[in-house]
């Protein structure tokens, strides 16, 4: 099958990294397994021959329909969809447990399908993915670097994320251009846990990280936050007044939200 380069075909040929992949998601015995862009079923392989069942979501029509020839029928189900329609929680409950989920995620709607895994939180228990190097950097990156961001935010919130290996561009055929980053996410969302509103809490980091070269209190100023409200919710979390968002672990990025919360509250509060 020849790659198709506008859909960010590069399709992997090494035996020892399907490997890991696969043993990375831990026992497949008795497990459903949504495989993400199967290309030319390397790594469904591997799932298959452990694995009670899987789904494997392929958007281009060729691949999929020599995935049907290739596997049976009652071990890999393909499905001929974009990936960023497909419904995780139907297949969560059409399996009766969570999901296991593996991909080598095309570079080019790389963040859009994690945003999507995010959403399905719910349905899915463990992840491995394959990643452009700069934006397994992103995910796994810690508050002072200049990698931590939105995007490092929004996957930790989800769940622990764990870099386990690179992959050089000769792993691929074709080669792609850059290095490529497999690593494990595992679904536990923390917003119970910080006292944030899920969709409230994601939109107010992204206001956060809007200029990264802005401080935090510009940012929150942009956004509409009222000057004397934005440092008097940076003081009650114990953040320094010139402290950029990228400089904040999520916990104090909570605390600023609950601050912020607060304050609202107080002033309207006083407005009656």
């Amino acid at each position: 099958m020849t790659a198709r380069s506008k859909l960010g075909q590069n399709f992997l040929c090494s035996n020892e990294a399907v490997g890991r992949i696969a043993a990375a998601l831990g026992s497949l015995e008795g497990r459903t397994v949504v495989e993400i862009g199967p290309g030319r079923g390397a790594i469904t392989g591997a799932l298959a021959a452990k694995a009670a069942r899987v789904v494997a979501v392929e958007f281009d029509a060729e691949l999929a329909a020599a995935l049907q020839t290739q596997f049976a029928p009652e071990r890999v189900q393909v499905v001929m969809q974009d990936v960023l329609e497909f419904d995780f929680a139907a297949a969560a409950g059409e399996a009766g447990e969570k999901l296991l989920v593996a991909g080598n995620l095309p570079y080019y709607i790389t963040s859009p399908i994690l945003r999507t895994l995010a959403a399905s939180h719910t349905a899915i228990d463990t992840a491995v993915l394959m990643v452009q190097r700069e934006v397994g950097d992103r995910v796994t990156a810690t508050p002072g670097g200049r990698d931590y961001g939105l995007l490092s935010v929004l996957v930790q919130m989800h769940g622990s994320v764990e870099r386990l290996f690179d992959l050089p561009p000769e792993a691929f055929s074709p080669a792609p251009q850059v290095h490529s980053t497999v690593f494990r996410w595992r679904m536990a969302p923390r917003f119970a846990e910080l006292g944030v509103d899920e969709k409230d809490f994601l939109n107010f980091v992204a206001q956060t990280f809007a200029q990264k070269r802005k401080t935090l209190a510009n940012n929150l100023r942009a956004a509409g936050v009222r000057p004397a409200a934005a440092i008097a919710a940076m003081e009650r979390a114990g953040i320094e007044p010139r402290a950029r968002a990228e400089s904040l672990p999520i916990e104090l990025l909570a605390a600023l939200w609950r601050a912020l919360k607060a304050e609202e509250a107080g002033v309207k509060g006083e407005s009656r």
